[in-house]
């Protein structure tokens, strides 16, 4: 059971009888009266938020979720398959996923987030590795103004800036947490 002051971002809770995590935290205490804690929240099992406003005196439950590694296995008409340790397989939707469906790749362990013996989450190695299968050839302009990039498309269709200096056949690295460049991996 966590209580007010136990909240805080990145905490998972129990709220209107569904999971919710916490993306952003704020504590405020008026001159008289009790403490407020504002949280934004984000439902983890359809993905909608809301800003809700709690007193010192309100508690929660943890929700019943529990972590287990996955490997992901291949797509399936719009389903995503993943065996558990003991080769069961754990079909997961694309709703579910969003845009990580990008980063799978045969044989690539990821940790899941189970709710109720369902998915509803999964996370991902921090960087991952793809190869750049198009990418224009940079330009070289005003280059004055700090960061320049350019469009590049990796292997799984996954779009994103790249440096000028990136060409086709490049490998680069990716963070996974935000789909941003990392840097080029070196042949």
């Amino acid at each position: 059971m966590y209580t007010a002051s136990d909240l805080k971002k990145g905490l998972k809770i129990m709220f209107e009888g569904q999971p919710w995590i916490i993306t952003d935290f704020d504590f405020s205490k008026p001159g008289k009266g009790q403490a407020i804690y504002n949280c934004r929240l984000r439902n983890m099992l359809n993905g909608s938020g809301k800003t809700c406003s709690f007193r010192s005196n309100d508690r929660f439950e943890k929700p019943d979720l529990a972590q287990t590694p996955l490997v992901y296995s291949y797509e399936d008409n719009g389903t995503y398959v993943f065996n558990d340790a003991d080769y069961n397989e754990i079909r997961v939707s694309k709703d579910v996923l969003g845009d990580k469906v990008y980063f799978l790749t045969d044989g690539l362990e990821v940790d899941a987030l189970l709710y109720q013996e369902s998915v509803i989450d999964i996370e991902l190695p921090s960087f991952i590795e793809r190869k750049v299968i198009k990418c224009d050839p940079g330009v070289r302009g005003n280059t004055a103004a700090g960061k320049v990039t350019k469009p590049g498309t990796v292997e799984g269709g996954y779009q994103l800036p790249v440096p000028l200096f990136i060409n086709e056949g490049d490998i680069i690295r990716i963070d996974t947490r935000t789909g941003e460049y990392a840097d080029r991996v070196k042949a």
